[in-house]
């Protein structure tokens, strides 16, 4: 449970903010970073002493738009940062999701955030994550030493790549004080193919198909019968979406391929523009499952595969990334659910109502120990963030 008496600390530099991490591990005092604070339920954490948020590191540094190259400080909100890039007819390309709704959160996302926590869209089937499109960063270890990472160009690691570590590391290594992205064009125009009534297993055939053509799919997405009776979609019947976007004569081109490749799986019907951009919008902040009180679960699994997850478990399900990512509202034990995903060679998130990551076990377990302890030998950063037992 958040305390809220706990004092918030908002530095405006990153030196303040080194200043704050030294004097808090020389105290012994361990810290809760946040950026917003809309991810804070995610996830649990041991005491901590103070929080610190990055709020006040909100300058927008550089934008370079013939580079597709932005850098900023790390509390920049990220609407903010999408109204910037839309001006100049460019985006995020991983489609960041807010969750805001769905984990019934106040204050705004920040880049920070979203880059801490590696959240991606409906696109990342196409573009890749939100660590692909990280390019540098500058950050306070727990060591409170500030330390950089990257540039301003894709090929510019000759060590480690440490935008790779930070992205979903949840603030337990570093706090990040300013980042680097790539931005890309926004597409011109985009449809969405619909296909109703489909059980799971052969709405996987239908993003298989899509997915292995030609066809430059940006994204595939299935609602079972229950996520799609849900508001606010509200249709009455499962239902399949594929996204087509780009130059106008290449998405008509490419649509009429796949309507004759998909023509053995029912009738299709289409979304053009506005209203394609709004059911993405949707499927992006899985609004379908925003006021369900059963625990939350994100399956991340291969797509071909990604059925069979929840097949496994009882509940209701939403599918996103071709299947690669399935939502899952479930009262099965924690531990099954990890099993389940872990067999199908997947794992496994709960974004509310159980512990939220998988105890540290093996190998892999063993290297994050050893990692946090590179990083943030004195436990300062968000202790027991990402160490929950089951």
């Amino acid at each position: 449970m958040l305390d809220e008496a706990i004092r918030t600390l908002r530095p405006t530099t990153p030196q303040e903010l080194c200043a704050l991490v030294a004097e808090a591990g020389a105290g012994a005092r361990h810290i809760e970073v946040i950026g917003g604070g809309t991810k804070r339920a995610i996830g649990s954490m041991d005491r901590v002493d103070q929080v610190v948020s990055t709020q006040r590191l909100d300058r927008i540094v550089d934008y370079s738009p013939d580079e597709l190259v932005l850098t900023v400080q790390s509390g920049v909100r990220l609407a903010d940062i999408e109204r910037l890039t839309a001006a100049r007819g460019q985006m995020l390309a991983f489609e960041p999701p807010n969750w805001t709704r769905l984990l019934a959160s106040r204050g705004e996302p920040t880049i920070g955030g979203v880059l801490g926590a590696n959240l991606s869209g409906p696109r990342r089937i196409r573009a890749g994550a939100a660590r692909d499109h990280f390019l540098g960063f500058e950050a306070v270890s727990g060591r409170g030493e500030i330390f950089k990472a990257g540039g301003k160009v894709v090929k510019n690691v000759t060590g480690y790549d440490l935008m790779k570590l930070m992205a979903g590391s949840w603030g337990t290594l570093a706090i990040l004080t300013e980042v680097t992205l790539k931005g890309l064009p926004a597409p011109r125009t985009e449809l969405t193919l619909l296909l109703f009534g489909l059980p799971d297993v052969r709405a996987s055939e239908v993003m298989t198909t899509a997915m292995n053509g030609p066809f430059d799919v940006s994204g595939a997405a299935h609602l079972p019968s229950y996520a799609a009776r849900a508001r606010p979609l509200k249709a009455e019947m499962a239902v399949t979406a594929l996204r087509l976007e780009g130059f106008e004569a290449s998405v008509a081109a490419r649509a009429e391929a796949l309507f004759a490749a998909l023509r053995p799986f029912g009738r299709i019907d289409q979304l053009d523009g506005d209203h394609s951009r709004e059911f993405w919008g949707q499927i992006r902040e899985v609004d379908a499952f925003a006021g369900d009180p059963r625990p939350l679960w994100r399956l991340s699994l291969p797509p071909s595969a990604g059925w069979k997850g929840p097949h496994g478990l009882p509940g209701d399900a939403l599918y996103d990334w071709a299947g690669g990512q399935a939502w899952l509202l479930s009262e099965e034990p924690v531990a099954k659910v990890r099993a389940v995903t872990a067999a199908l060679g997947g794992h496994a998130l709960c974004l509310r109502g159980q512990p939220a990551f998988g105890p540290r076990e093996g190998a892999l377990g063993a290297l994050q120990g050893r990692v946090k302890a590179a990083f943030d030998p004195l436990g300062v950063l968000n202790p027991g963030r990402m160490e929950d037992a089951l």
